[in-house]
């Protein structure tokens, strides 16, 4: 069976956004990031810069662990969390999207929401140190008061903690994907070659 839907999961900087998109021109195919939020907020009507963060990971590492042991607390009342609520309603537009037609679906969790499917390719991106603080500076530029060395680290973090919690899988395993590509070591041109020629083959 040829693959339909391709999920990319990437570390910080690695250009796992900026592959996805090249993918889905290639290909023809939706590309779901930003859009992805757009559909978020009209069903949840939380504010675009929450789901933004919260979608894949909260604005600080403690205040994500606080709110998810919060709601982990509750869960036996029925209470959920805003970051539950999210979820689920990512979950839900993730699943019906993979239903309308064949589109490149980037992060939230998006390769463990359509585990059971088998028309999926599901893809890591990893790069250096270096290439992805280059790649960071470049099409995000400086954060005042943060080194870049701090934003790869709490972005990575916060996504590996996110991921854990909802999928209690861990994030960046090479046993959740079909496919891992390093950036930094073939580039962009050809990690799109890759996955381009591996979506298209049959099984």
């Amino acid at each position: 069976m040829k693959k339909k839907i391709i999920t990319i999961s990437r570390e910080f900087g690695s250009g796992g956004r900026s592959l996805g998109l090249l993918v889905s021109e290639k290909l023809g195919i939706d590309f779901y990031d930003q859009k992805l939020i757009d559909k978020a907020v009209e069903t949840t009507g939380f504010s675009r810069e929450f789901i933004q963060e919260a979608g894949e990971y909260a604005s600080s590492t403690s205040r994500l662990l606080f709110n998810m042991s919060l709601a982990s607390a509750y869960s036996s009342v029925g209470t959920s969390s805003n970051y539950d609520k999210i979820y689920v309603a990512q979950n839900n537009i993730i699943r019906a999207l993979a239903e309308e037609k064949p589109c490149v679906i980037v992060g939230r969790c998006a390769d463990y929401i359509l585990r059971d499917r088998t028309d999926c390719l599901n893809v890591f991106v990893c790069a250096d140190k270096k290439y992805r603080e280059k790649h960071v500076l470049e099409n995000y530029g400086e954060e005042k008061g943060k080194s870049i060395e701090k934003r790869l680290e709490e972005k990575d973090r916060k996504r590996e903690l996110y991921y854990k919690h909802y999928t209690g899988k861990n994030w960046g395993d090479a046993r959740n994907y079909h496919l891992c590509v390093n950036t930094g070591e073939i580039g962009l041109d050809r990690a799109v070659e890759w996955i381009v020629e591996r979506y298209l083959a049959e099984d």
